[in-house]
């Protein structure tokens, strides 16, 4: 008697997990895809066994993701880490300018800026030097007299300043060409540097940051471009490449194509150039 009980135990349990095997998949949908990119004035070409990764999240979302993760240096911290004087990183906190070498960098600073800030005024007068500015005002104030004489000093500094804040503003043509003497003080190329560094740092880490958090799946397209993927749960997926380029003649593109999966049912999406991004033409 208790070995027939166990037996049909036995069966009423095998019959439950069928049932709940078969809801499972009835539960689940499939995706099916083609990729295909077409090359400036040529025919479609299949993408040819690349992988694609099907992510519960987007992968621009990812991207940014992982830059709150690893942000960059703020910009008044940079500042105050430069070896500038006080003067020139005040004027760089109230500017929203890093590159002094720009030529329109004369429409930026002004004769009291010149005056105020000493890699300016040391720019200014290295511009104008050598007798090519007729007119210029000619410091009088020696270093010496700094501590000697300190009175006469700062009496011949101010009407050195009194004077040629009066000749830049009736030349503002002397101020161009300021540019050429303040490149090596110009915090441009190491902030650009820092942002570099940081966008390869976000580009390595955010393809193995979606496939351990955010995958649900990957295939490999066929010969003719097409790809599939089963036992997704219903839901919104995103089916991109990552961070790598398709390329086909002189186009390379990359996906990140949205899809809806539905119980039962077998999603069908066409990756074109009309839903890629054009990663050659978006490159920095």
């Amino acid at each position: 008697m208790r070995i027939r009980l166990a037996i049909f135990l036995g069966i009423v349990v095998c019959a439950v997990c069928a049932t709940n095997g078969a809801r499972g998949q009835r539960a689940s949908g499939m995706l099916e895809f083609s990729a295909r990119i077409t090359p400036t004035a040529a025919r479609p070409e299949p993408v040819r066994q690349f992988t694609f990764y099907v992510l519960t999240k987007s992968y621009a979302e990812i991207v940014k993701e992982v830059e709150a993760q690893n942000t960059v240096i703020p910009r008044d911290k940079f500042i105050e880490g430069l070896k500038l004087s006080p003067e020139l990183k005040e004027w760089l906190h109230a500017h929203d300018v890093f590159d002094l070498t720009m030529p329109e960098i004369d429409r930026v600073i002004t004769p009291d800026d010149i005056l105020h800030v000493p890699e300016f005024l040391l720019a200014y007068q290295r511009s104008n030097s050598g007798g090519v500015t007729a007119g210029i005002p000619k410091p009088k104030y020696a270093d010496a007299d700094k501590t000697a004489h300190p009175d006469r000093y700062n009496k011949q500094v101010q009407e050195y300043h009194a004077a040629l804040k009066k000749f830049i503003q009736s030349n503002p043509s002397t101020v161009s060409g300021i540019e050429l003497e303040l490149m090596g003080v110009s915090p441009q190329q190491q902030w650009a540097q820092i942002q570099a560094e940081h966008r390869r740092r976000v580009l390595r880490l955010a393809p193995e940051f979606a496939q351990t958090k955010y995958l649900a799946g990957k295939a490999d397209t066929d010969l003719d471009g097409r790809g599939s993927l089963a036992g997704l749960a219903p839901g919104e997926y995103w089916v991109s490449t990552l961070n790598l380029d398709a390329n086909a003649g002189d186009t390379r593109l990359g996906w990140d194509a949205a899809v809806t999966i539905r119980a039962g049912q077998t999603t069908q999406v066409d990756l074109t150039n009309l839903n890629a991004v054009d990663t050659h033409a978006s490159a920095p």
